[in-house]
C-alpha cells in the first residue's frame, strides 16, 4: 500500500472513530456518576437528525451541531426525570429510550430524507494543510474531530485533577457516604446524564453533518451500542477509551474496505458483521479472562438511591 493510500485510510478510520468517541465519554462520565444509560442509540439518533434538520433548515452546520448537543441532552433529561426522579429503572428506561428514539427520529427526519447539506469544513492552515502526508492527517479534519480529542483530554482531567471529578467519582462508588457528607447525589448525577447526552447528540450530529453529510433512518447502525461496550472495554478510563474508538472504528472501515475488495470470498453480510463481532468477542474476553476482576466498576453503577428525609 502506497503512502497516500495508507493515509487515506487512516483518516477514514479517523472519522469512523469519532462518533464512537464522543457517545463513549458521555457515557463514561455518566456511569461514573453511578448512573447506566442504554439510550446512547436514542440520543445519538436524536442529534443526529435534529442537527441535521437545522443545519439544513439555517444553512449553517454550526448552529446544527450545537443544535444536535441539545437534542441529545433533552432525551437524556427525559432519562433523567424517570431513572433520578421517579427512580424507574434505568436498563428499561434506556432500552425505551432507544426505541424512542428510533421512532422519533424517523418521524422528524421523514422530509429530510434525499436531502444534500453542506458537510462541516475541514481545517485549513495555510501551509500546514498542504504538506504532504502529514498535513491532511494531522490538518485535514473538521472541528469535530479536533473537539473530540480535546474532550478526551478534558474527560481525563477533570476525572482525575479536579474536585468536581472526584465528587462524581465519590457518588458512583458510594452514594450513601457522598449523601451523608452533604453532597447532592441526584444533581450530580442529573448534570453527568446531561453531560452524557450532549455528547451523544455531537456524535449523533457528526454522522450526518459530516461523516456521511445525510440523513436516513437509524443511521447510527448500532453505533450507540459499540460505544457502550468501549466503555467497559476501556475499564472507564478515557485513555483506553481514546484507544478502544480508534481501533473500533479500524475494524468498521477494514470491512468495508474488504467488501470493496470483493470480500475474499466471505458474503458481505458476514463482512458488515464485522464491527459488531468484534465488540462481543472483546466483551466476552473481558468478561471471561483475567480481567474480570480489574474491570473498576462503579460499585454503584445502575442501582437507583432514594434520598433519606
Amino acid at each position: 500500500m502506497s503512502a497516500e493510500a495508507s493515509v487515506l485510510v487512516l483518516l477514514t478510520i479517523i472519522s469512523a472513530a469519532t462518533p464512537l468517541l464522543f457517545a463513549a465519554l458521555g457515557e463514561l462520565v455518566v456511569e461514573k456518576s453511578g448512573v447506566l444509560n442504554l439510550g446512547v442509540e436514542g440520543m445519538m439518533l436524536a442529534g443526529a437528525v435534529t442537527g441535521f434538520a437545522v443545519a439544513v433548515t439555517t444553512g449553517s452546520g454550526t448552529l446544527g451541531v450545537i443544535a444536535g448537543a441539545l437534542a441529545g441532552s433533552a432525551m437524556a433529561l427525559i432519562f433523567g426525570l424517570l431513572t433520578l426522579t421517579l427512580a424507574a429503572n434505568q436498563v428499561a428506561t434506556g432500552l425505551a429510550l432507544t426505541i424512542f428514539g428510533i421512532g422519533l427520529s424517523a418521524l422528524l427526519g421523514a422530509g429530510f430524507v434525499g436531502v444534500p447539506v453542506t458537510p462541516l469544513p475541514k481545517l485549513d492552515l495555510p501551509g500546514l494543510s498542504d504538506l504532504p502526508l502529514v498535513g491532511p492527517l494531522f490538518f485535514g479534519h473538521d472541528a469535530l474531530v479536533y473537539l473530540s480529542i480535546l474532550a478526551t483530554l478534558g474527560v481525563a482531567w477533570f476525572l482525575r485533577r479536579s474536585r468536581g471529578g472526584m465528587i462524581l467519582r465519590a457518588v458512583g462508588e458510594s452514594d450513601i457516604a457522598a449523601h451523608s457528607i452533604g453532597y447532592d447525589v441526584i444533581a450530580v448525577r442529573y448534570r453527568a446524564v446531561l453531560f452524557g447526552g450532549a455528547m451523544s447528540g455531537l456524535g449523533g450530529a457528526y454522522l450526518s453533518l459530516s461523516y456521511t453529510p445525510m440523513w436516513a433512518e437509524e443511521m447510527t447502525a448500532g453505533r450507540g451500542w459499540i460505544a457502550l461496550a468501549l466503555v467497559v472495554f476501556a475499564s472507564w478510563r478515557p485513555w483506553r477509551l481514546l484507544l478502544g474508538a480508534y481501533l473500533f472504528g479500524g475494524v468498521t472501515i477494514l470491512q468495508l474496505y474488504a467488501q470493496g475488495a470483493g470480500g475474499f470470498g466471505i458474503p458481505a453480510q458476514v463482512m458488515s458483521m464485522l464491527p459488531y463481532l468484534a465488540t462481543i468477542l472483546v466483551l466476552t474476553v473481558i468478561a471471561a479472562g483475567p480481567w474480570k476482576g480489574r474491570l473498576d466498576a462503579p460499585a454503584c453503577l445502575g442501582k437507583p438511591f432514594r434520598p433519606s428525609t
